[in-house]
């Protein structure tokens, strides 16, 4: 028996892939659930054996959502944190990669808008219905949705309840390509991100989220600061080397 509410881990080598898994239920993402999430990224987070994190769906599906009845049960405080949840995903210092396929909704969009990378098959279909049971999106989704896509093509999505795509998905960036075969494009780019120093992953990753949201010199300022920390690195001497040398650069995260 799972040691996690609907939800499973497996690792390969350096990668890490959590898979959604509910029979019946469309991979219902219950309130246990969201919080043992957290606990895994937090735990992958500090497994130096790791280097990658995909998040996906069993059974021909992402995740129709979370756990409607569940939302009673929890307390006003409880609710009003959810946020706090799967921004875990955000807050990862690895790369975390969301593979999506059939039913993206609820907490499940706001899951893959909380991780760094969204591939999609055609069949994929996006939503944040919350409006519909008298609810708003309360896991990051309004801030997340309107900060990617802008405030009128938020409002649209949220307030219609509306199903998105995945060319128009595309079309505004909420995923970053359509593939045939999810598992070997997941594949590929794990690959492709491998070959990178994990140092500079995980540090372009801090800049971007925490500078994104502030004014343009703070930004430059925390860029800078982060510039000058990784001059410092065997990872950035291994990749001036590699450049002036005209080979493959060996990172080793130091």
């Amino acid at each position: 028996m799972s040691e996690y509410d609907g939800f499973r881990i497996e690792r390969e080598g350096d990668v890490a892939r959590i898979t959604l898994d509910v029979p019946g239920k469309f991979n219902r993402v219950s309130m246990l659930a969201r919080g043992q999430l957290r606990g895994l990224f937090e735990e992958l987070d500090r497994d130096d054996a790791i280097r990658f994190v995909v998040l996906g769906g069993a059974g021909g599906t992402f995740t129709a959502g979370g756990d409607i009845p569940g939302f009673l049960e929890a307390s006003p405080w409880d609710a009003s944190r959810l946020a706090d949840n799967v921004a875990a995903a955000e807050r990862c210092s690895k790369p975390v990669i969301a593979a999506l396929h059939g039913y993206v909704f609820g907490v499940g969009f706001e899951l893959a808008l909380a991780c760094d990378f969204r591939l999609a098959t055609a069949d994929v279909e996006l939503g944040l219905p919350e409006e519909t049971i008298g609810m708003i999106p309360g896991s990051g989704g309004t801030q997340r949705l309107a900060r990617m896509v802008g405030l009128g093509r938020a409002k649209d999505i949220i307030l219609r309840g509306r199903r998105v795509d995945a060319n128009e998905a595309l079309a505004l960036g909420l995923i970053g390509e359509i593939v045939e075969d999810l598992d070997a494009a997941v594949d590929g780019l794990c690959g492709e991100l491998r070959r990178l120093s994990p140092l500079a992953l995980a540090m372009g990753k801090r800049v971007l989220n925490h500078a994104y949201d502030g004014p343009l010199q703070l930004g430059l300022e925390v860029e800078g600061l982060a510039y000058g920390l990784l001059r410092q690195t065997g990872d950035f001497r291994e990749g001036v080397e590699a450049f002036v040398e005209k080979r493959r650069p060996e990172f080793k995260g130091e």
